[in-house]
């Protein structure tokens, strides 16, 4: 954190309204970073597949949770419809993603709607977060708040994050640090309204933050107050047991832009039908990004690493094949000064695992055909950390990479057209 003589649009987050020039502070790295950064060191942590964030904004913290492998459910819920129709496409897949797919399929969703309504398609979730969000609710719905976020969909684990105003006095001409704010809690505040909660709803809570004082202050505590709610184990709260039909409440922004590219190719006039299903018309934006336990994309993975592993053994045999034939006195052929390509390095084993290589059935060749024994090809970590056995490898690459005649191993040609221009 750092202290500067600036006219600043802002107070913190770089979202600066004008104030006179005083002693800003500045966070670095910038305070909404830092919370969401808090965010993803938990998801880290403890592996949630199911996410939701409450208050999803620009969808920024969803950006940065979707990287995480663990994540299969990715919700989004927001009532400003404006940054939902502009940030939605933000998240869904690049072409890197389909290039090395992720190990778990991930959905992403965004939905429309108000926090403090029910709705039954964010039940069953592992962490629900509320970034800087009760702050701009009205005492109606900051009372309605609990009874939803934790009574009705009641996840495992919940994290509110919310201004700490002990902190606002060291910022220059401050009351609240936004307009849309209808209150700012002290540290004394926020922990009697969450103990409160979390002792009603049988959730523990422990407190935190980001943002540290400058030097001097540090009794004002954090400038983001943080608490992290976890579900007492082997209790379920009234509600969530008895209220666990569907209840479909978030809207959709209107225009055939919010649904699916597979119903818009084929059906354009599909959002007139009233027999689509509720949750298809409700959904605000949707995507979901390929992964290996999706066929089509484990395959190609597959069949492209042992492709590779397979001309990479070939490769590295043809320098010993032509030390066999130089021992039995032929000539090699002259490629009018070609040089042979310098070897590539792969990647580096344990010791463990170039034992478990060493020990698997050795490349070999029959006449001008090289063979790769399949249990050769699962010695290799990344080809056995995608395939189980032998049978699953032969099954999949079956149809796309030849076999021997009993399947038991890889068949290539020994020489290509790119060795006739080396020294091979």
């Amino acid at each position: 954190m750092e202290e500067n003589n600036l006219q600043c649009s802002s107070v913190v987050d770089g979202n600066f309204e004008e104030v006179p020039r005083e002693t800003a502070i500045q966070f670095k790295p910038p305070l909404y970073r830092q919370r969401y950064q808090f965010v993803k060191n938990l998801v880290d942590q403890h592996e949630p597949k199911k996410v939701a964030d409450l208050g999803c904004g620009d969808t920024s913290l969803l950006r940065l949770l979707k990287v995480n492998p663990c994540i299969e459910l990715l919700v989004g819920v927001d009532i400003n419809e404006d940054k939902l129709r502009w940030r939605g496409d933000s998240l869904a897949p690049f072409m890197g993603d389909f290039l090395k797919p992720r190990d778990l399929n991930l959905t992403i969703t965004l939905y429309h709607g108000s926090v403090v309504e029910r709705d039954s398609r964010l039940l069953g979730f592992d962490l629900i977060t509320c970034i800087e969000l009760i702050e701009h609710l009205d005492s109606g719905d900051l009372a309605r708040f609990p009874e939803v976020v934790f009574g009705y969909l009641s996840p495992s684990m919940i994290v509110i994050s919310t201004p700490n105003s002990e902190f606002n006095p060291l910022f220059p001409s401050v009351t609240l640090r936004d307009s849309d704010h209808k209150f700012e809690w002290t540290r004394m505040e926020f922990q009697t309204w969450a103990l409160y909660v979390a002792n009603r709803y049988d959730y523990s809570v422990e407190f935190t933050g980001v943002g540290e004082p400058p030097a001097g202050a540090e009794n004002v505590g954090y400038c983001t107050q943080i608490g992290i709610f976890r579900k007492n184990e082997g209790k379920a709260t009234e509600s969530c047991l008895s209220e666990q039909h569907d209840q479909h409440v978030y809207k959709a922004r209107q225009g055939l832009t919010m649904l699916p590219r597979l119903v818009l190719n084929f059906h354009p006039q599909a959002i007139l039908l009233p027999h689509l299903p509720k949750m298809l018309r409700l959904q605000v934006f949707t995507t979901s990004y390929p992964s290996l336990q999706q066929e089509r994309f484990f395959k190609l993975v597959l069949v492209n690493e042992v492709s590779q592993q397979v001309e990479s053994l070939r490769v590295s045999h043809l320098p010993r094949r032509k030390e066999q034939a130089g021992e039995r006195g032929d000539k090699p052929k002259d490629i009018g000064g070609s040089k042979a390509p310098v070897p590539c390095f792969g990647p580096v084993f344990t010791e463990v695992e170039k034992a478990k290589i060493e020990n698997s059935p050795t490349p070999f060749c029959v006449g001008d055909k090289f063979f790769v024994p399949l249990q050769r090809l699962l010695a290799y970590p990344k080809l056995n950390r995608l395939c189980a056995n032998e049978e699953m490898m032969r099954s999949v690459i079956a149809d796309s990479i030849p076999l021997s005649s009993d399947g038991s191993a890889v068949v290539a040609d020994l020489r290509n057209y790119f060795d006739e221009q080396f020294e091979f």
